[in-house]
This record gives structure tokens, sequence and C-alpha cells, in this order.
């Protein structure tokens, strides 16, 4: 079994999306300062974590879309482990939308076949190329809405904001590393989000399992 971490790593300060509170990540105790709180008997670090829930690499609940729409703590789990392919998009241009004919080239390009109830990971070489600078948040391009229902009549657990909603699908955001799965073939997708009550969404550690 191979396993590709997909997720980007969380620090103080990481990036957010515009209009989002910050990352913040800092040191809550020390092994010193605990050590000398327990009179000498133990010494236990810890941290803390302050982050909005559409930080890092995540998946957006359909609360996020609907104020009536399902909360991350009740989003079925059976949605976050399934199989994937990637395609490649790297030859689109920053900003530009992508058009079903270009995912339909895609697919037929990897030689897979997209799988039904699962999902579609799209290498656009967005991560590369700008994290963590700030075109990050301003120059990836995107499916549109004919996009999303292409991939949607496929039956694929993904993809854009409204159209999702209405489609009853959702999508994960800020993966990284997806270079690593072109021309691998099919693969295991997991990426289970914490359990926020009502949570609009969450942070994922995302993977590819291959052989599972």
């Amino acid at each position: 079994m191979k396993i590709v971490d997909l997720s980007r790593e969380l620090y103080q300060g990481t990036p957010t999306y515009p209009g989002h509170p910050p990352i913040i990540h800092g040191v809550w105790k020390t092994h010193e300062e605990s050590f000398a709180e327990s009179g000498k008997v133990h010494g236990l670090s810890s941290m803390f974590i302050s982050m909005p829930d559409h930080a890092g690499t995540h998946i957006d609940a359909p609360r996020h879309f609907s104020g009536n729409g399902q909360p991350m703590n009740e989003y079925p789990l059976e949605n976050c482990i399934v199989p994937g392919i990637c395609i490649d998009l790297r030859h689109i241009a920053p900003r530009a939308e992508i058009a079903p004919s270009e995912l339909e080239a895609a697919v037929k390009e990897a030689g897979v076949a997209v799988p039904k109830g699962g999902t579609v990971l799209l290498c656009t070489g967005h991560h590369e190329r700008t994290f963590p600078r700030k075109e990050y948040a301003t120059d990836n391009s995107g499916v549109n809405v004919a996009a999303t229902e292409w991939l949607a009549s496929r039956g694929v657990n993904l993809l854009v904001h409204k159209a999702c909603g209405e489609l009853g699908i959702t999508h994960i955001e800020s993966l990284c590393n997806l270079e690593a799965l072109l021309g691998k073939g099919p693969f295991t997708f997991i990426g289970l989000p914490m359990k926020w009550r009502n949570g609009t969404g969450s942070p994922i550690r995302a993977v590819a399992v291959f052989d599972m």
C-alpha cells in the first residue's frame, strides 16, 4: 500500500482566504513549565490553534452553500472515503474557466474512467506555482457551472459553490502535491473532516491510497 499526502502544512501565519481570520498556532505550555507546575513530576508540552473552518486543505459542508444545508458534523463519512482519479489541467491559464470539453479531454488523456460515486482531483499546478504568495488567492483557474454539472452527471462527489449546493455535491479546496498522482491510475481518496457542530467546513488530512 502506498499513501500520497495531499494536504497543506498548517503553521503560525499560514495564508488564509482574504477576509477570513488568520491561523494562530503557538505554544500553550512548555515541558519546562509543566515540569515546574507538577512539582517536578512530569513535563507535558501542549500547543493551541485558532483558525477558520475553511483554512488549509479543507472540505466544504453543504451548510457553506445554504443556511439550510447539512452541517459538517452530520456530513456522511461515506462521502469522504471514495474511489478517485486525478487529471492533468496544468495547461489551463491562471484565472481561466475550465469547461466540460477540457475535463473530458483530460479524462481521456488519463486513460481512466470517472469513478461513479467517487471524486476527480484537478491538477492545475496552481499550488506549486503560487503558494504561499498572495497570488494563491487570486490566480487560480476553476471549473465553471457547466463543468460542475458535467462532473455531477457522472456521479462525482465534487465541485463551484452555488452549483454544488443545487446539485447536492461538495468539493475540497487547497489540495497540494497532485502532480504525484498523474499517470498513476485510480486510487482511494480519504479526506475525513473534524466533527465541528454546525460547521460550514473542516480541515482534513487528504491522502490518496494506492493498492488499498
